[in-house]
């Protein structure tokens, strides 16, 4: 079964220069990967309209997922929805329902609403808020043809939560019904160039495995190889299945080469 695929989509200068690492895009990453989505892109664009735009209308013309993270908020730079709104050329307008949300935040905090607040409130035209349970910006979700472009704070504890409680119900209705599970060993004392040819016959032994090898310390001395296997089916024990005879594969012939093996079970 072909996965139906997602981008993700980070805007933020300080991503870009290094001020703040991008943990958002990691998370979301492994979220929708266990949801059966097949990620292919994750991209960083910096807070400039035209930068998202060519970015979000790209990710439409290939993914049936595109999040966005980050550029929300009240300030100048904060321009993704703009951008999202250019690539796909509609009218930025405010949001009744996005403005209730912001007015309710505000309210709460003894706040008047200010046209820097009331700037959270303007999705495109035919975007459906979300509301942010932390946070006072809302996100957006927007169908347009065969694509669903979700766009949320980079604040993680917002966009996490906002996530879990308003966007992976929706996902979960659109993504093909599949169990991925990743399973892990470690081998010991062989170099990652002599299990190359190894994993690489594993890997090509089914479609519907993943098989991803990660060094730790050195190629010679005393290695250690963390061997990571995703593996998706119709169901949880069908894709553990799966995925421990690509290892098994792998854990034999590491053996022959003299390895040692340890089991870290599946997730």
């Amino acid at each position: 079964m072909e996965k139906p695929k997602a981008w993700i989509i980070s805007v933020g200068n300080e991503l870009l220069i290094g001020r703040t690492i991008n943990t958002n895009a990691a998370w979301l990453g492994r979220k929708l990967t266990f949801l059966g989505f097949e990620v292919e892109r994750i991209v960083t664009v910096p807070d400039n309209i035209e930068d998202i735009a060519e970015e979000v209308k790209r990710a439409v013309e290939r993914a049936k997922i595109v999040i966005t993270t980050g550029g929300l908020g009240p300030t100048y730079d904060d321009r993704t929805l703009e951008g999202v709104a250019k690539a796909l050329s509609l009218e930025l307008a405010v949001n009744d329902d996005a403005l209730e949300m912001v007015r309710r935040f505000y309210n709460a905090k003894g706040l008047e609403l200010t046209p820097h607040r009331v700037k959270m409130a303007m999705l495109p035209r035919g975007a459906r808020p979300l509301k942010n349970p932390i946070g006072a910006a809302p996100g957006a979700l927007l169908k347009v043809g065969g694509s669903m472009i979700i766009s949320l704070p980079g604040v993680p504890s917002e966009m996490k939560a906002m996530f879990e409680a308003e966007v992976e119900p929706v996902l979960k209705e659109v993504a093909p019904r599949l169990e991925v599970v990743e399973c892990t060993i470690r081998v010991h004392g062989v170099p990652e160039s002599s299990l190359a040819p190894i994993i690489d016959k594993a890997h090509k032994a089914s479609e519907r495995v993943y098989i991803k090898s990660h060094p730790e310390g050195y190629e010679t001395g005393n290695p250690i190889i963390t061997i990571k296997a995703l593996a998706s089916a119709e169901n949880k024990p069908k894709a553990i299945e799966e995925a421990m005879r690509s290892l098994k594969y792998i854990v034999d012939g590491a053996r022959k080469l003299g390895a040692s093996i340890s089991e870290e079970g599946c997730s």
